[in-house]
């Protein structure tokens, strides 16, 4: 289902708004992702009124506060796109995105490493667009990514993993937001928050287990919060292992010595990245079945996104 709403640079979609009139389509983000999101394109610079196509513009200044020119003519667009970008935003936050992607080493849209240069004309990469540093400031718990990191099979699988599970929250929060469907919720990511952070795992325990001294409003805000921090983190081979190990414990009295055997040799084989993380998540997700375990059914650790994604099947 298309309930997932995201936000996307919209030259990564094929549209022709770049500086020279291209675009910089990624087919991965257009016609496999996009089989499961619904995108919403901006272009800040487009969208703020400049033609294509345009001279090329850049940063220039304080890396932390850059200024915005355009490169021959030495127009400064800094308030032009700072308005923009406040009202931008704001048309955004009603969207309901549950997650954002953005052009690489853009100076509208980069979210990091983009090019700021001094007044005498050296560039350092320290900077961010100023369209990505206002979305970030006003939009600061929605996850976002930049498609050049997202050539990375382990950036790739860590963002899709929160946009699926802020979309799962966002559900919860509209369907009921109650204390038991909290509870609930919770349970269910144990094991995906554990390979991930299992600091974060036991913080947010804690604070589910106190709903009735903060109440249950002020503790959304701050689970979603931390949630989102934790699974921001890489879940590494060793932490994907250990979470493993845990939902294993279900069924050390349910098998056989060989099964036992095979599936110790197969946790094995994945801590030494000689088989992908989708090879010891397929045979638990065979014993869930096969033992009819009932906690471990709705453990979306087992199934965080469409497996058509392929999104573990990297060594």
């Amino acid at each position: 289902p298309l309930n997932i709403r995201m936000g996307i640079s919209s030259c990564l979609l094929g549209n022709n708004v770049r500086y020279d009139g291209t675009h910089k389509l990624d087919r991965y983000l257009r016609d496999i992702l996009g089989r499961y999101v619904e995108w919403v394109p901006v272009c800040p610079e487009v969208e703020c009124g400049l033609s294509v196509p345009r001279e090329p513009i850049r940063l220039v200044g304080d890396p932390e506060a850059p200024r915005l020119f355009t490169v021959k003519s030495g127009i400064d667009l800094t308030e032009r796109m700072q308005n923009w970008v406040r009202e931008r935003t704001r048309e955004l936050e009603r969207e309901d995105l549950c997650g954002f992607v953005f052009k690489t080493k853009s100076p509208s849209c980069g979210m990091q490493g983009v090019k700021v240069y001094t007044e005498r004309g050296m560039p350092c990469r320290r900077g961010a667009g100023l369209f990505a540093r206002g979305f970030v400031a006003h939009l600061p718990t929605i996850p976002v990514e930049d498609e050049g990191r997202l050539h990375d099979p382990v950036l790739r699988e860590n963002f899709i993993e929160r946009i699926f599970t802020f979309s799962r929250w966002k559900e919860y929060e509209s369907r009921n937001g109650t204390r038991a469907g909290l509870v609930t919720f919770h349970a269910n990511h144990k094991y995906l928050i554990m390979a991930h952070s299992p600091r974060h795992l036991r913080t947010l325990g804690r604070l589910v287990g106190n709903i009735q001294t903060h109440g249950i409003a002020a503790t959304r805000k701050s689970y979603i919060a931390i949630l989102l921090s934790g699974l921001s983190l890489t879940a590494t081979t060793r932490k994907n292992l250990n979470t493993l190990q845990h939902i294993a414990g279900y069924f050390k009295t349910l098998l056989t010595a060989d099964e036992k055997r095979e599936m110790w040799d197969i946790f094995e084989q994945y801590r030494d990245e000689l088989i992908p993380l989708i090879v010891p998540i397929v045979l638990l997700q065979h014993y869930v079945r096969k033992y009819d375990i009932a906690y471990l059914k709705p453990q979306y650790y087992l199934h965080p996104h469409p497996a058509e994604l392929k999104l573990r099947n990297h060594v």
